[in-house]
């Protein structure tokens, strides 16, 4: 399987050159539950793009900085492709950013959120719209690093798991797009510099509890290979 790393930001943090970008991040985390999967990156965040929407058999869109309600160009470029590649019937996984950019490209809405910054650790859980990856309430604990989130899913959309702090917490469209709000490729260290990088942002309560929340454990390895199996389908 090869797969498609749309890549929507740079990592511009000092000391975190040891994770990499977020292309090897994502790469990290699937190769420990398939090691066999090849990937190649686009930086769509500089007008990158396939020659032919075959080159891979599936397509991943990272988080960013950015918020997919920016008037800038990229944004409405990969929007046009997530048009495309959704009308193709096209695999494709979003995650964080591209969770959001994914909902408002095919329909949906995506806002600040008025609850602020949602960061640490935290579980969502599977609702009964989607039992092929797990049992019913079923949580999943990853990190979280997010102020906006989706509003309002694309029609055709279906809900699979949420929780409080995270109503949209997971979606899929049809048998070709699933999305995840929460990180699976942030090492927790990584993800402690992130929110440091952020404290003020974020504001010193949430900081505090977001750093505290990082002695949890998470669950990224078993959302990759939830993703993997969808893919394969």
């Amino acid at each position: 399987m090869k797969i498609g790393i749309l890549n929507s930001d740079t990592v511009q943090i000092d000391g975190a050159a040891e994770f990499g970008q977020y292309p090897e991040m994502f790469s990290k985390v699937f190769w420990a539950v398939e090691p066999k999967i090849q990937f190649k990156t686009y930086e769509v965040q500089f007008g990158e793009y396939p020659e032919d929407i075959n080159e891979c058999d599936a397509y991943l869109i990272t988080g960013s900085k950015a918020s997919c309600y920016d008037d800038v160009a990229w944004i409405h470029a990969l929007k046009e492709f997530i048009k495309a590649l959704d009308q193709s019937k096209k695999k494709l996984i979003g995650v964080c950013f591209g969770h959001q950019i994914i909902a408002e490209a095919l329909g949906g809405s995506v806002r600040k959120s008025p609850n602020g910054w949602h960061a640490g650790v935290d579980s969502i859980s599977l609702n009964k719209d989607d039992l092929e990856y797990g049992s019913q309430g079923k949580k999943f604990n990853l990190v979280f690093s997010h102020q906006d989130e989706v509003e309002r899913l694309p029609r055709n959309a279906t809900l699979i798991a949420e929780s409080v702090s995270c109503p949209i917490g997971m979606f899929l469209i049809e048998n070709h797009i699933f999305c995840t709000q929460g990180h699976i490729e942030l090492d927790k260290k990584f993800a402690r510099m992130i929110y440091d990088f952020r404290k003020e942002q974020i504001g010193n309560s949430k900081h505090k509890h977001a750093c505290q929340t990082l002695s949890m454990e998470t669950d990224e390895l078993d959302v990759a290979n939830s993703l993997l199996k969808f893919l394969r389908k």
